[in-house]
């Protein structure tokens, strides 16, 4: 089992590429505890999703619960999973496998969020790091999860930076907008790690080749070959990108913030999701609070969301390195 922490996390997460580097930092954090990894659809099928969460556990010896969630969207049509950017596979088009024998838990991935939260009132973070199916089907089997979790970070949505899949939206939130509505307006300690932060922080594959020479196992050698991949789209996209070689850290942000809030700048405001139109996926935050706007929507009854709007990049960087290259494995 992995090591006990201060933070007992959930990860919901649909493997992809900087979902395994998020995964690996959080188990190579001595502070963090991942009690359980719930898998949804977005970069992958949620089948694709749940066995690269089973494998890449696997590759480091650890038998975390591993659950298969939503498959498809609450109301809008599935996208085509972007096998361009993560591989077909959603890990570079790996070239073979190891065998392994890691095996699902039963449950759905909802029902599992809502077990463990019921069982460790108060102590659970739930880290969700692709589309939000997962969380908001958990919200309507259990209407009193936000009082359950410890708090909830998401890597997804942008307030200021451009988005990735049209010019106001982030993947994550555009793949199942109805979802993310009902999280923004759940009513838990939530905080998002947006385009906004994540696009700052550029990770170069000298740094993962690096990593995967100190340790010379075959979990930081796939997440290696994943990264060479990933990084080939991210820099045949960005120039400031390809200077270096490198791809955004995304994923991994929403752990590192849960680890070193202090490296963040947050504000405050009211979040609403754009869920038809062509502003789909967009999450427009109320950044003025003493302003009056006669939609409904912006009322006190929206419940309050914290956003990351600025990281001191080269120390997350630092951070995540120094946590890489411990001997965690």
């Amino acid at each position: 089992m992995n090591k006990p922490g201060s933070f007992k996390v959930i990860y919901d997460t649909d493997p992809g590429v900087d979902d395994a580097m998020a995964l690996y930092y959080a188990l190579a954090h001595p502070a963090i505890e991942v009690v359980g990894i719930t898998t949804t659809f977005g970069n992958v099928t949620v089948e694709q999703a749940a066995t690269n969460a089973l494998y890449l556990c696997a590759l480091t010896g650890t038998n975390i619960p591993v659950t298969q969630g939503v498959a498809t969207p609450l109301c809008k049509p599935q996208e085509a999973p972007p096998a361009h950017i993560h591989g077909a596979d959603g890990l570079g088009n790996l070239r073979s496998r190891l065998s392994t024998s890691n095996q699902l838990d039963a449950r759905a991935s909802a029902q599992f969020i809502v077990d463990m939260a019921r069982a460790s009132p108060g102590e659970i973070t739930l880290v969700a790091v692709g589309p939000l199916g997962n969380l908001s089907l958990a919200l309507k089997l259990e209407p009193q999860l936000p009082q359950l979790l410890r708090e909830v970070i998401l890597m997804g949505g942008t307030i200021l930076e451009p988005g990735n899949v049209s010019p106001v939206a982030e993947a994550n939130i555009w793949n199942d907008p109805h979802a993310a509505d009902d999280v923004f307006t759940a009513g838990w300690k939530l905080t998002m790690v947006g385009l906004d932060v994540t696009h700052r922080v550029i990770l170069p594959v000298s740094l993962f080749r690096q990593i995967a020479a100190h340790h010379q196992h075959p979990a930081t050698d796939t997440l290696r070959h994943a990264v060479e991949f990933y990084a080939d789209f991210y820099s045949g996209l960005y120039p400031h990108v390809a200077a270096i070689h490198g791809c955004f850290g995304h994923d991994v942000l929403a752990f590192i913030y849960l680890t070193n809030p202090e490296l963040f700048t947050l504000e405050t405001g009211r979040i609403r999701v754009v869920t038809e139109g062509l502003a789909q996926g967009q999450t427009i935050m109320k950044r003025a609070p003493f302003e009056e706007h006669p939609q409904a929507d912006w009322g006190s009854d929206t419940p309050l969301t914290q956003v990351c709007m600025q990281v001191q990049a080269q120390v997350c960087k630092t951070i995540f390195e120094r946590t890489l290259m411990a001997p965690w494995l």
